[in-house]
């Protein structure tokens, strides 16, 4: 599994998304993920929208396997469905 985090310096939820990520590939073998700060990489809000295939309002983003499951709240539920745990 490779998890995308799309952030920015500056937000409480992108720090809590990333040191959940941090938690988890300590504890789980086949996770592996990346943090893009979207200003710092240039990503634009236009390329986040187009890959996410919907309109983005906020940060973090996350991408499972390149599939866009959404923020903060949706990452929280994806690691409870598929680890059991919430972080």
């Amino acid at each position: 599994m490779y998890v995308v985090i799309f952030g920015r310096a500056g937000c409480p939820q992108c720090a809590r998304v990333k040191e959940v990520a941090e938690r988890l590939s300590k504890k789980q073998q086949a996770f592996e993920w990346r943090y893009v700060d979207i200003h710092a990489d240039g990503v634009s809000r236009a390329a986040l929208e187009e890959a996410a295939g919907k309109p983005i309002d906020t940060v973090p983003q996350i991408f499972v396997d390149q599939k866009h499951i959404g923020s903060a709240t949706e990452f929280d539920k994806y690691v409870r469905k598929h680890f059991g745990w919430f972080a």
